[in-house]
């Protein structure tokens, strides 16, 4: 019984470390979760906060448009009211008791008849208002999706940095090895191993600056997605050509094709129309408005203090609350007209203000066409020289392997020391980061074009 138990314990210890284990690798997977471009870009969007302003900025538009539309209705109001009256009132020259309950109800409707076509011109001018704000949510996602590509591309960047710094450390270290050999066998000074020593131990403070370059990256994106937990955040790395060629396109293709997809203009566009448009609504104040509307309605009267409703001594009894809600039930229908014949002017100034704020509009419009082109122009400009720097730093690159090879070489012969090695081998590094960073530079240059060409933002 008691190897029993003890078999017992031991298989249940045994299922619970199992599934504490199956716990661990499923949150430790969680946690090292590599996030693609695709999602940064779509997870931004979703809990971006001046996205979502924006959206709230939209909904209150689509709710003035739906009020527009609903002014084609009539509008219908009920009313119902009681009044009682106590005490004495004049009668000839003496005074008489006056006691009563009133109680009135009637339901009216009115519509719009004739107001040239303010409501037409209403709903016109507030749809442009969503229109424009549509826009004004798509510039949006498209400036944080543009953040997010030079972010991502800014961590394949100190990563490929920190790869350099990697292979640098792992020269560094074989002549470390050697230096030592070669220094405790009594073939070299002491100086070069000291020398050595140093250059590894320069090398490895360049790995892990290297390092928290990317994790200052990695925190960069981790705040432009606005996340709790940046500690255990990371990205997928991407492939990158490793030669690259000039991009051909000249800035007024690209220019036109941006004209008629980029969301800023657009939204500007919609905007001239949206000035046009009250425009047109501020003109119709000149117009008469012809409203048509009609009720029912009754009443009820009491006199508390009597059930008689007769004079000059003739008895005649008041009738109930029912037959006076029936007899004096009543109908009415009407149609009026408000015609403006002066208004101080106002009407005539409104119409130039709105006038004031189409060339308000169109300025804005002309403002974002330049402003567009200036971007077009240095994102071109910024590929071009990108391109003319990625082509001399690979060339650096080449004559820098070059020299560190005959300097090696040369180390090994025994015909130079080892400060010329660690020399070509920084130069070499050197190198090899100006490649890079001219490389990813010159990738986020074709991005933007791609970008202002409509092709979208992809890595």
């Amino acid at each position: 019984m008691f190897r029993s138990l003890i078999v017992y314990n031991f298989s249940f210890m045994l299922k619970k470390v199992f599934c504490i284990s199956l716990l661990s690798i499923g949150v430790l997977g969680f946690s090292q979760k590599k996030w693609t471009i695709q999602e940064c870009v779509d997870y931004a969007i979703k809990n971006n906060l001046q996205v979502q302003a924006q959206a709230y900025n939209k909904d209150v538009q689509a709710k003035n448009l739906e009020m527009a539309k609903r002014d084609y209705l009539p509008s219908v109001s009920g009313s119902i009211s009681n009044t009682a009256s106590f005490g004495n009132t004049q009668f000839v020259n003496t005074s008489v008791r006056n006691d009563n309950f009133s109680n009135n109800a009637s339901v009216g409707a009115n519509i719009l008849v004739f107001n040239y076509g303010r409501l037409e011109k209403t709903i016109r001018k507030t749809s442009y208002d969503v229109d424009a704000s549509l826009q004004d949510i798509e510039t949006i996602k498209n400036n944080i999706a543009l953040q997010i590509a030079q972010q991502y591309l800014s961590v394949m960047l100190n990563r490929e940095i920190k790869k350099i710094s990697e292979s640098a450390m792992e020269n560094a270290q074989k002549l470390y090895d050697r230096a030592k050999i070669t220094t405790d066998v009594g073939t070299t000074a002491q100086t070069v191993l000291a020398e050595a020593t140093a250059s590894l131990a320069r090398e490895k403070q360049n790995v892990k600056t290297a390092q928290i370059n990317v994790d200052k990256a990695l925190f960069a994106m981790a705040q432009i997605l606005q996340l709790q937990d940046y500690k255990t955040f990371d990205v997928v790395d991407i492939p990158v050509p490793d030669a690259l060629t000039p991009q051909t396109e000249s800035v007024d293709e690209v220019l036109s094709i941006a004209y008629g997809s980029q969301p800023v203009i657009k939204a500007a566009e919609i905007r001239i129309k949206a000035a046009e448009a009250q425009t047109e609504v501020v003109r119709t104040n000149f117009w008469p408005t012809i409203t048509a509307n009609a009720g029912i309605g009754t009443f009820y009267n009491n006199r508390l203090n009597t059930n008689n409703v007769g004079g000059n001594g003739f008895y005649i009894a008041e009738p109930n609350f029912t037959n006076q809600y029936k007899d004096n039930f009543g109908q009415q229908i009407g149609l009026s007209a408000n015609i403006p014949i002066f208004n101080k002017g106002i009407t005539r100034l409104q119409v130039e203000q709105t006038k004031i704020n189409e060339s308000l509009a169109k300025n804005n419009l002309e403002q974002q066409k330049f402003q567009l082109k200036q971007d077009i122009q240095q994102a071109q400009f910024n590929a071009d020289s990108n391109y003319e720097i990625y082509v001399s730093a690979m060339e650096a690159e080449r004559s820098t392997k070059l020299a560190l090879d005959f300097a090696t070489k040369s180390y090994d012969a025994g015909r130079s020391t080892i400060y010329d090695v660690t020399m070509a081998r920084n130069n070499y590094a050197n190198a090899q980061g100006s490649v890079a960073q001219a490389k990813y530079n010159y990738l986020f240059s074709i991005k933007v074009l791609d970008f202002y060409a409509g092709r979208g933002i992809s890595l």
